[in-house]
């Protein structure tokens, strides 16, 4: 009955007055869950709630950030290569954060999905240039989300070109990082030390939390280890935190009337 409807009210309609009345439609669904992200994820038939569980990680990381006027940048509109299909999570996300700008980009053409508060870029997630030219528009954002193709070597190229322009104290979340152990996606199950796989490549970002630990001398930090100030791994999805990471070593192991540096440089 319901699908009956909505076909009736296209014709009647056409398709620009439906996608406006089913926008209203689904805000004053959605008023009395604000600030309630299982919900929205719900009304807004966002998968990141049901089939994932990745709302609750969303809502306890985010919050700070509901009222703020944020950009955030999703990587991966949804509905393959249907050309009007997808979407819903960026729905989601410009009814959770009221003064929000929602961007994103897409191998596919997704301009449908284009309204108000929400603008699509087209294009590969690894191609510098395109990635270059979206960023000269959009600006620094405060949350970027990967949830585009999940392939290990996308997922790694696009941190590594997409981060350094993330806004200093913002968020840059993958999303379906079970592909790290899928070889279709480039993932390995039998190895767990693959380098190539995008949880070593996070894994090993970690380390670079307590650089200034490091008893190398002649060490020079990465980018990544002085810019970001934590990394937090659920199931299935992670958050980086960028930030200046440039607190000092509790022991200056340098200092030769250190006793605690002299106790490690023993061991």
């Amino acid at each position: 009955m319901y699908h009956q409807v909505k076909e009736f009210l296209k014709q009647k309609l056409g398709s620009g007055y439906f996608k406006i009345l089913k926008s209203n439609y689904l805000f004053l669904k959605s008023l009395p869950y604000g600030s309630n992200l299982n919900k929205l994820a719900e009304i807004y038939q966002c998968d990141k709630w049901g089939a994932h569980f990745y709302t609750p990680h969303y809502q306890s990381h985010f919050r700070k950030l509901k009222y703020k006027k944020i950009k955030l940048l999703e990587i991966g509109v949804g509905g393959y290569h249907h050309p009007n299909i997808g979407g819903s999570s960026l729905r989601m996300w410009k009814r959770y954060f009221p003064f929000g700008k929602i961007y994103a980009l897409d191998i596919y053409d997704k301009s449908f999905v284009q309204e108000k508060r929400i603008r699509i870029f087209q294009g590969s997630q690894v191609d510098k240039k395109v990635l270059d030219n979206m960023m000269a528009k959009i600006g620094e954002p405060d949350i970027i989300i990967d949830d585009g193709s999940h392939i290990n070597e996308h997922v790694i190229k696009t941190f590594q070109i997409l981060f350094p322009k993330l806004k200093d104290g913002g968020i840059y979340v993958i999303e379906d990082t079970q592909t790290s152990y899928w070889p279709g996606y480039g993932g390995n199950s039998e190895n767990l030390a693959d380098p190539e796989t995008m949880m070593n490549f996070f894994k090993n970002l970690t380390d670079g939390l307590n650089h200034q630990e490091f008893i190398l001398p002649n060490y020079t930090p990465s980018y990544f280890d002085k810019n970001i100030r934590s990394i937090h791994f659920y199931h299935n999805i992670i958050f980086i935190f960028k930030g200046v990471n440039d607190e000092p070593s509790n022991v200056d192991v340098t200092d030769p009337e250190s006793v605690e540096a002299d106790e490690i440089r023993v061991i």
